[in-house]
């Protein structure tokens, strides 16, 4: 029997992507079914030869320059010149992946800003802007300082911009737990809808992909080495050396069943609960037998008023790091095999890359799209995997099954870990 028995139900009602394997829907779905990547060479710094060579990178954009008026985009999205002076480029990318929520969610303006919408972001700002603004300050000896340069560029960026675009006068909040961000912000806009303080929420992530907030990774040794766009993001394999990092945005729309049902919005899953825990152990390292995450897992299933073995399949963390994959392959472990059940696992930043705080936003959309389409993406480039898989379903090969049940795992720096569980719809057996 469902916890929330009693409480409103919680219903994906809108996507929207921009993203290394697909800028709308229909492409990402694709990607997903064939395992296609969107990993690519890249130079983080044109013209050195950095050690880290590989990202995911955003196809049909040119966000390089830190002028507006020098980027583009695809045709089919009109953007004024008011509105990009104050955006960081994963703005522009955030603004497109509304742009697709609102039409698929069939959203008119009069509910966007009917106070029962509200809008939770989360980024990590624009290190890249950032670092031209202040430069400028410093070398003009503080005469020259743009007046959009503080909203642009600080973490809160998205909420400053989308907001008062779309109108948005409900709860407006942003989140910050490094790249279980969005699945904060997933969870708890699922608690305000559920206890009736919102009837929707927009959920954004979105990050650049520079090299002020990618590269920089490397400092931590955290990013892969390997110049091989086909291999470099391999998670729980025995060879993987770190993580591939991305950016663009994803866009869910959170939404109270019967009001997503009476406007004939699409409904690509329901959210059924979730559960969070610490690790209290390191601020950048998985705590070795990932007892954080297995705390966050059965959190988040006694609060979908389920067990392990109702849950079909894992869309796990998974970047590709040596520590933190080998952390959550004990975490399942721990919460799934004690007791018999073996759901299918993978994690899709083999395909993606890993896009940090937006990623759990990015992954929660393919797990709708999963739901909704009937498949469940297989693990790619696993070609030796780690001695820990032992005991693991961890297909190579995308699989025809539909899952009736994702668990979503998600973790960021500090020992945040998030568990989301998310269940096809209508439902097909008793939850």
């Amino acid at each position: 029997m469902n916890a929330t028995v009693g409480a409103r139900r919680v219903v994906i009602s809108g996507l929207g992507f921009i993203s290394s394997i697909g800028n709308e829907t229909t492409e990402v779905t694709r990607s997903l079914r064939e395992l296609r990547h969107g990993l690519a060479s890249h130079e983080f710094l044109p013209g050195q030869d950095l050690p880290v060579k590989v990202a995911g990178t955003i196809k049909g954009f040119d966000t390089r320059s830190t002028h507006h008026a020098e980027w583009h985009w695809p045709a089919r999205y009109s953007f004024t010149r008011d509105l990009l002076r104050s955006l960081p480029p994963h703005g522009l990318h955030a603004f497109c992946a509304v742009e697709q929520l609102v039409a698929d969610a069939r959203l008119t303006p009069e509910l966007l800003a009917d106070g029962e919408t509200g809008l939770f972001t989360a980024s990590a700002g624009s290190p890249f802007l950032q670092r031209h603004y202040l430069n400028m300050l410093h070398e003009s000896a503080g005469a020259r300082m743009h007046p959009m340069g503080v909203v642009s560029t600080i973490p809160g960026t998205l909420n400053f911009n989308l907001a008062p675009h779309y109108h948005i006068k409900g709860g407006v909040c942003g989140f910050v737990s490094a790249c279980a961000s969005t699945a904060h912000a997933i969870g708890y806009a699922s608690d305000d809808i559920r206890r009736g303080r919102q009837q929707r929420i927009l959920v954004v992530g979105a990050e650049d992909l520079s090299c002020e907030s990618t590269y920089s990774f490397q400092g931590m040794r955290a990013l892969s080495r390997n110049p091989d766009p086909a291999t470099a993001s391999r998670p729980f394999d025995r060879d993987r050396d770190g993580f591939v990092g991305t950016g663009g945005s994803a866009a869910l729309l959170l939404e109270e069943a019967a009001s997503a049902q009476a406007r004939g919005a699409p409904i690509y899953g329901e959210l059924l609960g979730w559960g969070q825990a610490s690790d209290g152990y390191n601020m950048a390292i998985a705590e070795p037998d990932g007892r954080g995450l297995t705390e966050a897992m059965l959190r988040a299933l006694v609060d979908a008023g389920i067990t392990p073995g109702d849950v079909d399949y894992i869309n796990a963390h998974g970047t590709s790091t040596p520590n933190g994959d080998l952390s959550e392959l004990r975490a399942i472990k721990s919460v799934f095999n004690s007791v018999g059940a073996s759901p299918a696992i993978s994690s899709t930043k083999a395909l993606t890359g890993h896009a940090l705080s937006m990623a759990s936003a990015l992954e929660t959309g393919f797990c709708a799209l999963a739901l909704r389409d009937g498949f469940t993406p297989g693990q790619a480039h696993l070609v030796n995997p780690d001695p820990e898989c032992e005991g693991l379903h961890l297909p190579r090969h995308t699989l025809s099954m539909a899952p009736e049940i994702i668990l979503k795992n998600s973790s960021g720096f500090g020992g945040s870990n998030v568990s989301l569980v998310l269940q096809r719809w209508p439902a097909g057996r008793a939850s």
